[in-house]
C-alpha cells in the first residue's frame, strides 16, 4: 500500500511554508501528498501582503473529493483562519474517521504577519484539539493558546504542555526554536510522560516554514506506520538537517526557506 498523507492548510505563494512546504516534505520522506487548501496568501520571504480565505463550502468539497477516494493514512493541519473553517475541517475529520491528525496551530508567519483571527483561537482549542493525535505549538503559540506568556525554562514548558494536553489532544509537542541557548529543545508530552528532544541551534535567517515542515514530517512518519514517539523524533531530525542545509539555497531577500530536499541536491 502507498503511504498517503493530506495537508489541510494555506498556500504560500513564495513556496517556503504552508501547502508547498508540506507537499515537499511528504515527497522528501517517501509519502504521497494530497491537499485541502484553506486559504491563498500573497507571500514571499519578506512577508504576507494579502490573504484570501477559501469559502467553507469549497473546503468541504475539497475534503469530500480527497477523502472519499484516497486511502489517507495521516493528516496534517495548518492554517485555519476562521471559526467556520475550523468547524468545517473538524466535521470532515469525524465524517471520514481520521484518527492520525497532527495539528500545527499556525498563528503568525515567520515574518511576523498574523495568520489567525483572534476569535478563532477558542474554536481551535474547543473543536479541533480533541480530534488531534498531536499539537505542535512553538513558545509564542503556546502562550496565545493559553492566554499567558510561556517561558523557555523546562518548568515553564512542562507546565504549558500539561495545560495544553488537558484540552484534549493525545499528545503535545512544545517547540523551543524561539528560545535561546546553544541547543533548540522541544518537549513531547503524552499519556506515558515527557520526552525532551534537543539539537544544536544553527545560526541562520533561513527558517521560513520550519513549523510547517516539522508537523508534516511527523504526519509523514505516521502515514508510513511509525508510532507517534518515533515519528516525532524522526521529524525533528529531518527539520534540523533541513535548517542546517538552508544556507545552500539562495531564495529571496528575507527569511528564506529550509532545504526540504537537502538529501538530494
Amino acid at each position: 500500500m502507498t503511504a498517503i498523507a493530506v495537508t489541510i492548510a494555506g498556500s504560500d505563494s513564495g513556496g517556503g511554508a504552508g501547502i508547498q512546504a508540506d507537499l515537499k516534505t511528504f515527497s522528501a520522506l517517501g509519502v504521497y501528498g494530497a491537499s485541502v487548501i484553506t486559504a491563498l496568501t500573497a507571500q514571499n520571504t519578506r512577508g504576507v501582503t494579502a490573504i484570501h480565505e477559501a469559502p467553507a463550502d469549497f473546503v468541504r468539497a475539497e475534503i469530500d473529493a480527497v477523502f472519499s477516494d484516497l486511502a489517507v493514512n495521516a493528516v496534517k493541519i495548518g492554517m485555519l483562519a476562521s471559526p467556520e473553517l475550523i468547524r468545517t475541517v473538524a466535521s470532515g475529520l469525524r465524517d471520514y474517521g481520521q484518527s492520525q491528525v497532527v495539528l500545527d496551530p499556525v498563528m503568525v508567519a515567520t515574518s511576523g504577519d498574523s495568520l489567525l483571527k483572534g476569535e478563532a483561537v477558542a474554536t481551535l482549542r474547543e473543536v479541533l484539539f480533541p480530534l488531534a493525535s498531536l499539537i505542535t505549538p512553538n513558545l509564542p503559540e503556546a502562550g496565545k493558546l493559553l492566554g499567558r506568556t510561556v517561558g523557555e525554562t523546562p518548568e515553564d514548558m512542562l507546565a504549558a504542555a500539561r495545560e495544553l494536553k488537558s484540552l484534549g489532544p493525545k499528545a503535545v509537542l512544545v517547540k523551543g526554536g524561539h528560545g535561546t541557548g546553544a541547543e533548540s529543545t522541544d518537549l513531547y508530552l503524552d499519556g506515558d510522560g515527557e520526552r525532551w528532544l534537543s539539537a544544536p541551534r544553527h545560526a541562520t535567517r533561513n527558517t521560513h516554514g520550519t513549523g510547517c515542515t516539522l508537523s508534516s514530517a511527523i504526519a509523514a512518519g505516521l502515514a508510513k506506520g511509525l508510532g507517534l514517539v518515533e515519528a516525532v523524533a524522526e521529524g525533528k531530525a529531518y527539520v534540523t538537517a533541513a535548517i542546517v542545509a538552508a544556507d545552500r539555497l539562495e531564495i529571496g531577500h528575507g527569511h528564506g526557506p529550509v532545504h526540504h530536499f537537502h538529501a538530494w541536491w
